[in-house]
């Protein structure tokens, strides 16, 4: 894959679905339909996911595409592809809660390489370089010209005095009984992949993920936080948690800056 051509493409395409959600998300009303899981879909899902499809397969059409919101993509095989998830966190959408994000990213050999995760409505845009650092960009977030961008990295932790950022939505007895075996300074909550960016940039240290998720929920920021030097592991064994497993479907998982002395789930 050709780095250099496939990130201002996926920052293009994430820009442009990003205000396409931004147009529905801002009118008087929109329609919720459920789909066979009971997981909702909105007419932003739909149509941040056409347009972000048929731009990747214009740009990539060798490139195996998995993407949430077309079920024939979840039988594919293989461990090198490019993966979707056009509106994470539809219930933070519905609820004009603000915390939701395009995501495109690029799995290699299992691994998420290259990703963006942008945030439309908190004017946030995380994504890796070609080189695979990841950045920040501010600005006016024109699909055509990139803005200014500052280099993220992973906080430093002081094992005694941890940031947690945890689900909006999904947080349990067993998320907490887990949190509780770290020295806590404080704790914040955020929707959909912002949770990884948060350790990304430094302003959360860990992240435990003790419920069902897919791969598209987590590929891009996933890539961004390899990007920025952290890491993401199988809560069960703590080994890396890999991409292009069957069904695409995720064990619980645990993402930090690898300054964080992990506890045993057990």
């Amino acid at each position: 894959m050709d780095y250099d051509t496939l990130v201002p493409v996926m920052r293009k395409l994430a820009i442009e679905a990003g205000e396409k959600i931004m147009e529905i998300y801002n009118s008087d009303d929109f329609d919720v339909k459920v789909k066979s899981d009971d997981s909702p879909v909105t007419e932003a899902d739909e149509t941040a996911d056409a347009l972000i499809s048929a731009g990747l397969r214009d740009a990539f059409p060798d490139v195996m595409l998995v993407t949430e919101e077309q079920a024939a993509s979840h039988s594919a095989k293989g461990d090198t592809f490019l993966i979707v998830d056009p509106l994470d966190g539809t219930k933070e959408f519905i609820n004009r809660r603000g915390d939701f994000t395009v995501n495109i990213a690029l799995v290699e050999a299992g691994i998420p390489t290259r990703g963006v995760v942008y945030a439309p409505a908190k004017n946030r845009m995380f994504f890796t370089l070609a080189n695979g650092q990841s950045v920040e960009e501010t600005g006016d977030f024109d699909p055509e010209t990139l803005g200014a961008t500052v280099e993220i990295h992973v906080s430093d932790p002081d094992n005694g005095a941890l940031m947690v950022v945890a689900s909006k939505s999904h947080r349990d007895q067993a998320t907490d009984d887990y949190i509780g075996k770290y020295a806590v300074k404080d704790m914040t909550s955020a929707g959909s992949s912002l949770k990884f960016c948060l350790i990304a940039t430094g302003e959360a240290d860990l992240y435990p993920r003790l419920g069902r998720t897919m791969e598209w929920d987590t590929a891009a920021g996933h890539a961004v936080l390899n990007g920025a030097g952290g890491q993401v592991v199988r809560y069960d064994d703590l080994n890396p948690l890999v991409y292009g497993k069957d069904g695409f479907a995720n064990p619980f998982f645990i993402a930090y800056a690898p300054g964080v002395e992990l506890k045993p789930s057990a």
